[in-house]
């Protein structure tokens, strides 16, 4: 890693503790240097399921460095309240982006990519591969 500043990742899940988990898991995965900002913004501020456009906003202002924020969500609603989020235009960093993949699999793929270097389309591109990891 070269000390540029790199992408950021948040995940965004309807559960804290799996949010927690799966920045923990991705960050494991990835580590070996500097690993690239990660935040987790898992359900409600009082620590209930959902998802939360104040917890969202936090995760991805901790996690700017300037060169764009990768922002994966688990289910329907997360994807809702972040393209809300986006369309009102001030509530998330500069070059945030909403990445299409899935949330295990695209989370450890972001930020093995971020941590590497790699800019927002390239974070973007190898989370949304993900969708091709066969298991069988």
């Amino acid at each position: 890693m070269s000390g540029e500043p790199q992408v950021g990742i948040v995940l965004v899940s309807h559960s804290g503790p799996v949010a927690d988990s799966v920045a923990e898991l991705a960050r494991g995965l990835a580590a070996g240097g500097v690993t690239a900002p990660v935040a987790a913004a898992g359900g409600l501020p009082n620590g209930g399921l959902g998802t939360s456009a104040e917890l969202i906003g936090r995760a991805a202002a901790s996690v700017d460095r300037g060169v764009g924020v990768a922002v994966l969500v688990d289910l329907g609603s997360a994807v809702l309240t972040v393209k809300a989020m986006l369309a009102e235009g001030d509530e998330l960093p500069p070059d945030t982006q909403l990445v299409d993949a899935p949330f295990v699999e695209g989370a450890v793929a972001a930020v093995v990519t971020a941590s590497a270097g790699g800019d927002l389309a390239a974070v973007e591109a190898a989370a949304s591969e993900a969708y091709g990891y066969r298991k069988t």
